[in-house]
């Protein structure tokens, strides 16, 4: 009976241990450093929406743009560590800022959590541009100084174009705005003569029988299926290395291992799922999913490529 009475009363302690793992205890915040209607934005809204279903609770979206990012990032690494606050970061940006001097935050203020989307970088023009081709772009960018619309001073776009300009030899005037989406509604309402952004960014502009821009070149070693005519920088003789995004969700740096590993479960879950395969390729978004300890290592990649390569870019060229 007492031996009956023990197990009994392991097992009590088993289902305890159990039913006191970790998990939400209400909506999660979910912080976005860019407006409403941005790239980021967008894939963040339906990873979200796909991923209560794993989660367990309803995950609001916290748009708190500006700065090129800071804002929203400070507020993410300043959050308090219980689970209930979790935050998108766009690679390159974040490492690109959070290696500055004065910068408010640092790469070890956050909590790598999984990797969501992974973007190549595009040359964009409108639709209606004089510039059909790349190669007439970059003549034209040498006979004469254009405008080029950025996500922000040094983003990740910005970055895009500073690599096209430093290998094709031209020199641009850099007109930044507070994210994507008014980077490329700057192209489109004729305020600049080119841009660069990601495929995801331009996927809606590019549908129909009357698209809204053209593509001319993809910052990648080989044409991507989404785009087969669309010729590759290197192929023409300029930047010749992949370069994109991406967006990935961390936590702020104190946050217990156990909660990591609910979200990092949750969020797998989430990415494997059919349906969610099948929503993300609807959107025209290239879905990626990497754990903790793999976004880690791209993250510390990401950056000694800010620190090794995207600083020398802003450096003026000798003379």
């Amino acid at each position: 009976m007492k031996i009956r009475c023990v197990v009994a009363g392991c097992l009590l302690a088993g289902l305890s241990l159990s039913a006191a793992a970790w998990e939400p205890s209400g909506d999660v915040s979910v912080i976005v450093a860019y407006k409403a209607g941005s790239g980021t934005d967008t894939g963040a809204r339906l990873l979200s929406a796909k991923a209560e279903k794993y989660v367990g609770h309803t995950l609001v979206i916290k748009n708190l743009p500006g700065a090129d990012g800071k804002i929203g990032w400070t507020n993410l690494v300043k959050a308090k560590p219980d689970g209930m606050t979790i935050g998108f970061i766009n690679l390159p940006t974040f490492t690109t800022l959070a290696v500055l001097p004065d910068s408010p935050f640092k790469v070890a203020d956050v909590i790598p959590l999984c990797n969501h989307l992974t973007e190549t970088a595009v040359v964009v023009v409108k639709a209606d541009s004089p510039y059909k081709t790349l190669t007439e772009l970059v003549a034209a960018a040498k006979d004469k100084k254009l405008r080029c619309s950025t996500n922000g001073v040094e983003a990740s776009n910005h970055t895009a174009a500073q690599l096209l300009a430093r290998s094709a030899d031209f020199s641009y005037k850099a007109v930044p705005y507070g994210g994507t989406a008014d980077q490329l509604l700057a192209l489109r309402q004729n305020e600049v003569d080119f841009t660069c952004a990601k495929v995801a960014d331009i996927a809606q502009l590019i549908k129909g029988d009357t698209p809204e821009v053209r593509v001319l070149g993809v910052f990648s070693p080989q044409r991507l299926s989404s785009l087969p005519e669309v010729p590759t920088l290197g192929e023409l003789g300029y930047y010749d290395k992949w370069y994109g995004s991406a967006r990935a969700l961390v936590l702020p740096k104190g946050t217990a291992q156990e909660v990591v590993d609910f979200y990092e479960d949750a969020f797998r879950k989430t990415m494997t799922d059919p349906d969610v395969i099948y929503a993300h390729i609807q959107a025209g978004l290239e879905l990626d999913f990497k754990d903790s300890k793999e976004l880690a290592a791209l993250i510390k990649e990401q950056e000694e490529f800010c620190r090794d390569v995207v600083s020398t870019l802003y450096q003026k060229p000798a003379k």
